[in-house]
């Protein structure tokens, strides 16, 4: 009889967890729109960023990032003073959040990215890509239940080079 009175109430306990865990996976989605600052290869560039995620619960989510280059720079290549211009850069990442209030969160993300860039020197110029792996940390706070400002620094790790990307931007969930 006592090992009946368990099963049930494990059986009702299962029954009321399962649709609040199902409840709490339940993705939602936000976009960020903003400005990013970049320091590729000691070329210093300026870029409009914007992404695309969704989050599963309060800890797991998913994010597809896309910038495109505002602001271009020189810097000294073998000696030659070199022109440097962002296309695009893109990727895709797995990010983990830790909820540090109900308005603010701590993230870290890594995944891919590409970035295409134009370099020019006296005489010649062309355009190149660069992909890898990139990761990175950062924060967000909400100053309504939809609505907040989020900042993040961003190491993309490639064998052609490194950038890494401080970003500050405009949230909005869905």
């Amino acid at each position: 009889m006592k090992s009946l009175m368990i099963a049930a109430a494990s059986v009702a306990v299962i029954g009321f967890a399962a649709p609040a865990m199902a409840q709490d996976m339940a993705p939602s989605g936000y976009g960020t729109i903003g400005g990013a600052f970049i320091n590729a290869e000691g070329a210093d560039l300026g870029a409009v960023q914007g992404r695309v995620g969704a989050r599963f619960g309060q800890y797991v989510g998913v994010e597809g990032e896309l910038a495109a280059g505002v602001s271009d720079d020189s810097t000294s290549f073998a000696g030659t003073r070199a022109n440097v211009d962002l296309n695009y850069q893109a990727g895709v990442y797995a990010v983990g959040y830790l909820p540090v209030s109900p308005k603010a969160d701590i993230f870290a993300r890594v995944g891919y990215s590409k970035s295409e860039f134009d370099v020019s020197i006296p005489g010649a110029s062309g355009s190149g890509d660069v992909d890898g792996v990139a990761y990175g940390v950062g924060g967000q706070y909400f100053f309504t239940d939809k609505d907040g400002i989020r900042v993040d620094v961003t190491r993309h790790d490639s064998d052609d080079g490194k950038a890494d990307v401080v970003g500050i931007g405009y949230v909005r969930k869905f």
